[in-house]
């Protein structure tokens, strides 16, 4: 009976491997080509954007408050969104503090210079600088005391250990 399935031509056509000598007389297994791997998905706006976002340090609402449109909106764009919003794409870089082309995938992200830029403590600087002299005072004794009492713990476990 001659059998004529996919299985059985596939494993009988197949050639046997020969095994070849090298000049020190051990064998070795012929050549084939390495399998060649599917290069990596380039990653969507959307899991661009939540990853810039997370980067910088921000909750989906404070991107939204800064570029002008609802949380929801801005989930919509992270989650369901193939097509980023052009109205909107200089607002989110810059609020990002990335380009456009970096935003688009269209350029690798920058690297860090080194420091690690605290997005969030910087906008909390802006605000209190827009706060009334006074209020801006308080805060600066409260932060104040705070680093002293940082630097006098340092300063102590300095001096027990050393």
């Amino acid at each position: 009976m001659v059998r004529h399935d996919a299985h059985y031509l596939y494993m009988h056509s197949q050639a046997i491997p020969q095994t070849s000598f090298t000049i020190s007389g051990v064998p070795t297994a012929p050549e084939r080509p390495m399998p060649k791997r599917k290069a990596p998905e380039a990653a969507t706006f959307g899991q661009r954007l939540v990853a810039l976002r997370k980067a910088a340090a921000m909750t989906q609402q404070e991107l939204a408050d800064e570029v002008g449109v609802s949380r929801c909106m801005l989930a919509y764009y992270e989650g369901q969104s193939e097509h980023p919003p052009t109205t909107l794409l200089p607002a989110l870089a810059q609020a990002l503090h990335v380009s456009t082309d970096e935003l688009l995938g269209l350029a690798p992200p920058s690297k860090p210079n080194g420091r690690v830029r605290d997005n969030r403590m910087q906008r909390r600087l802006q605000q209190i600088a827009t706060l009334p002299p006074e209020e801006r005072r308080q805060i600066m004794q409260l932060v104040d005391a705070f680093i002293e009492r940082g630097q006098l713990k340092r300063r102590s476990s300095q001096a027990t250990s050393g």
